[in-house]
């Protein structure tokens, strides 16, 4: 392995970071493909479906980043996260024996402030883009705005099943988010 470039700092806390966003990215795909069979037949089911393909993309692209880099993947991590999201799903929800319609809102607001959280990470990256021309620019500027575009749909969406489940108007927030 080739030492880092002259303006990369703290490469052992990238990798530390990076590993985060991977486990991250491995409990969004379990959530998502969970979510996919619930909405099965739904208005969502269309739009979950491609977010788990970006999702799997994403993930993909991080694994590549990271070998670019030269930075170890931590599998212990990703292991943690996928059998957190299991464990996730016995959450208190009001309801013993059947799916409460909470559980959707939950479900989709979590997933709107991962892929937020997902979004910093890639723009964290471009700045390291900035110092180290082993990572390209252009793809994380890509992955930035498909970022964006995935987390439009999930707010509309959560405030749909707000909406639904607590009564209201779902655009109300628009005007006090100044979305």
């Amino acid at each position: 392995m080739s030492p880092p470039p002259a303006g990369l700092r703290n490469t052992d806390l990238l990798a530390i970071y990076l590993n985060d966003h991977l486990a991250a990215s491995v409990g969004g795909m379990e959530l998502v493909r969970r979510m996919i069979g619930l909405h099965r037949g739904t208005r969502y089911a269309s739009e979950l479906e491609t977010l788990l393909v970006e999702l799997r993309e994403e993930n993909a692209a991080l694994r590549a980043i990271m070998d670019d880099l030269g930075l170890p993947v931590r599998r212990h991590k990703q292991v943690a996260l996928w059998l957190g999201e299991k464990v996730s799903r016995l959450k208190l929800n009001g309801r013993l024996v059947t799916r409460s319609p909470l559980s959707d809102l939950v479900e989709f607001e979590f997933l709107a402030s991962a892929v937020r959280a997902k979004r910093s990470g890639f723009e964290s990256l471009r700045e390291v883009a900035d110092v180290d021309d082993r990572l390209d620019a252009d793809q994380l500027d890509g992955l930035v705005e498909q970022a964006n575009r995935q987390h439009s749909w999930l707010t509309t969406t959560r405030r749909e099943v707000a909406a639904r489940v607590f009564g209201g108007n779902d655009h109300a927030p628009d005007e006090a988010a100044g979305d």
